[in-house]
């Protein structure tokens, strides 16, 4: 195959807008909070893994010389037993939700089973989890071990991978037979936003409860998990709230579902005595019940970090420029990489529109884009590859910039002209 003639892909336009929104932009500053040393030119992953804050190192050798280091064991009474719930709490805030509803703990995937299997659980007699066919996997496959757990059925909603699960959809899914609505705010592929208040009331008409993941959205744009009367939610800590790999996850259970649900991890931490070695569970009252384990309390150095720099910002601040970002993306996508190649072999977006229903981060697909997001990150330039065919362009408001948005989608473009040369 030959590949059509070059095209003026508008560079030096682009380049000039991005050091113009750059100089405008009112969160610029923050962007040399967060390590950028290396050789990587533009990050665009920071929806799977956020940029670690430049002043971690301080912070560890802190925690571990004067919290850990000469506290000990009594800094667990002073007070590592209160870490979940009070970070809990701040990552509640950022999500919609008043205090005493927010905990850390456990992995995604962990949290996701306990709080779907109480879900289902309290609602006996029904028979059905609705779910849609792209969600993220460990969504998925949690959901079909709970229904084989407890002899139930998945209803699937079929989606298109572009775009995600509608209010429609859901109404039209649920029924008399409705245990749990399991669906993410933010899709993982294509980063369409989902109508949490009104999926949440259409659930709840047909009797059903709905569990929220927010893994692509927590840190980024606001939820309003209270306001929009929602039951419960699951999200991680490394995307957009930049806690590193493995940091721990978070959950919400509504106040008044609190007591009413039974979560089936019964573990030392999530007893109403943790220290009273009793010879039988009793649940704690409260969000404590849904706690199994000892806390990760290192692991959520660098997440508290990332929090103070939330709340002084705002999620109102960050959700504006994560807009501005992801309008900026597409306007590079449209001059570098949709234009080229033969009508039928070009790029396309697998993203919706610009508005309320996109999220903070871009899919565009094209046959060749696993060999050229494998070039890509030898050249500096860190997407992030979704089978069968779509590389993600993640942009994380407060550690990116105009200017490696530019840059990275103009080599994308490069190496896609590369790539249909070759044919």
């Amino acid at each position: 195959m030959t590949a059509a003639a070059p095209v003026d892909t508008g560079r030096p336009d682009m380049a000039a807008l991005a050091a113009e929104l750059d100089a405008a932009d009112p969160l610029a500053e923050h962007t040399r909070r967060f390590v950028r040393e290396g050789d990587v030119v533009a990050y665009l992953d920071g929806n799977s893994l956020g940029r670690p804050l430049a002043d971690l190192p301080g912070r560890f050798a802190r925690f571990i010389g004067d919290e850990w280091g000469t506290r000990l064991i009594r800094r667990w009474d002073e007070a590592w037993m209160r870490r979940p719930y009070d970070l809990g709490d701040r990552i509640g805030a950022l999500v919609g939700a008043a205090a005493g509803q927010a905990f850390i703990g456990d992995s995604t995937t962990v949290l996701l089973y306990k709080l779907a299997r109480a879900a289902v659980d309290a609602r006996p007699g029904r028979t059905e989890i609705v779910i849609d066919d792209d969600s993220f996997p460990t969504d998925r496959f949690v959901v079909e071990g709970i229904a084989a757990e407890r002899g139930l059925t998945v209803r699937w909603i079929r989606v298109d991978r572009a775009a995600g699960v509608t209010l429609e959809q859901v109404e039209a899914a649920v029924g008399e037979q409705t245990a749990l609505v399991l669906l993410c705010h933010v899709a993982y592929r294509s980063g369409f936003v989902a109508d949490v208040p009104g999926i949440t009331a259409a659930a709840h008409a047909a009797g059903a409860l709905v569990l929220w993941d927010l893994c692509h959205s927590a840190g980024v744009l606001p939820v309003g998990l209270d306001a929009a009367g929602a039951d419960l939610a699951v999200g991680c800590t490394y995307k957009y709230l930049n806690g590193g790999p493995g940091s721990p996850a978070f959950g919400y259970v509504r106040a008044d579902l609190q007591g009413a649900l039974e979560q089936p991890i019964q573990g030392w931490m999530g007893a109403a005595g943790v220290f009273d070695m009793a010879d039988r569970y009793q649940p704690a009252p409260g969000i404590g019940r849904f706690l199994s384990g000892t806390p990760p309390v290192l692991a959520t150095v660098a997440l508290e970090a990332m929090l103070e720099l939330l709340e002084q910002v705002g999620i109102d601040a960050v959700h504006r420029k994560s807009v501005a970002l992801t309008d900026f993306a597409e306007q590079a996508l449209a001059a570098h990489v949709l234009p080229l190649g033969e009508e039928g072999q070009r790029a396309m977006m697998a993203s919706p529109v610009a508005g309320p229903h996109r999220g903070s981060h871009l899919t565009v697909t094209h046959p060749s884009f696993r060999e050229v997001n494998a070039r890509l990150w030898e050249r500096g330039v860190i997407g992030d590859f979704r089978a069968p065919d779509g590389i993600r362009i993640g942009l994380s408001p407060l550690s990116t910039t105009f200017a490696e948005v530019e840059l990275g989608i103009a080599l994308l473009g490069e190496e896609l002209r590369a790539a249909l040369a070759k044919g």
